[in-house]
C-alpha cells in the first residue's frame, strides 16, 4: 500500500486520517474493562482475514483530520486513557497526538501490530503479532502484553515464538478469533492451564454490545 501522498499531507502528524473517535469501556486485553477514548485511524496493510475492522483499511477513505479536533474532544470526556488503533497506527507520525494528550495527564494505550517504526509516546503497548507480516524487531522490547489471537491449534506455536522475544515484564494472552471462539476456547483454557504464564482475553465489549 503506497502511503506516500498520504504522509506528504499529514504534516508532521499535525493531521492523520481519522476513521472514527469515541469513549467507551476497553473489551480486551489487560486493560479489559477499563473506560478509555478510543481514537481509531485509518490505514492497514497486513490484512487480517478475519479482521473485524477491515473498513478501515484503505486510508484515502479518510481525509487527513486535525489532531487538535480530536484532542479536544477526547480531554472534554471524563476518561483518564486514550485507546490509540486501527487500523494500523504506527504507520503515522504520532508524536504530536501522544505527547500533547500526555501533557493533559492522560494515558495513552497502543495497539499495534508491530509492523512499522515506532513514533510517539505510549504509557503501554499491546503487541499483537500477525504470522503473514511479522513485527520489527524494535516492537518485541516495547510491549507490555502480548496479545495472540488464536484461530486454530497451530497458533500455539506462533504465539510462543513470539513469546520468546518479549521482555520479562510483559503480560502474555491468547485470545480466541471471534468466528471459531466458541470452538477453540475449550483448547486455549487447557494449553493455558498446562502453560500458565499464558492468560486468557476475551472480547467482552462484544458480549456488551458496545463498540
Amino acid at each position: 500500500m503506497a502511503l506516500k501522498t498520504d504522509i506528504e499531507q499529514l504534516d508532521g502528524g499535525r493531521k492523520l486520517p481519522l476513521v472514527e473517535d469515541f469513549y467507551t469501556i476497553q473489551g480486551e486485553g489487560f486493560h479489559a474493562g477499563k473506560p478509555a477514548y478510543f481514537i481509531r485511524l485509518g490505514g492497514c496493510d497486513v490484512g487480517c482475514r478475519w479482521c473485524d475492522a477491515k473498513y478501515t483499511w484503505n486510508p484515502r477513505l479518510y481525509p487527513p483530520t486535525d489532531v487538535r479536533t480530536v484532542i479536544d474532544r477526547a480531554t472534554a470526556c471524563p476518561a483518564q486513557a486514550i485507546v490509540i488503533t486501527g487500523g494500523e497506527p504506527l504507520l503515522y507520525p504520532l508524536g504530536v497526538l501522544t505527547e500533547t494528550l500526555h501533557a493533559k495527564g492522560l494515558e495513552i494505550f497502543l495497539e499495534t501490530s508491530g509492523t512499522h517504526p515506532f513514533s510517539g509516546y505510549f504509557d503501554w503497548v499491546c503487541l499483537s503479532p500477525k504470522r503473514q507480516q511479522p513485527p520489527l524487531d524494535e516492537a518485541f522490547g516495547k510491549a507490555h502484553e502480548l496479545k495472540v489471537i488464536v484461530g486454530d491449534e497451530a497458533d500455539f506455536e506462533w504465539a510462543e515464538r513470539n513469546a520468546a522475544r518479549v521482555g520479562a515484564g510483559c503480560i502474555l494472552y491468547l485470545q480466541p478469533e471471534w468466528s471459531v471462539a466458541e470452538r477453540m476456547m475449550p483448547a486455549i483454557v487447557e494449553y493455558a492451564k498446562a502453560h500458565p504464564k499464558w492468560n486468557i482475553s476475551i472480547q467482552t465489549h462484544k458480549y456488551m454490545h458496545i463498540p
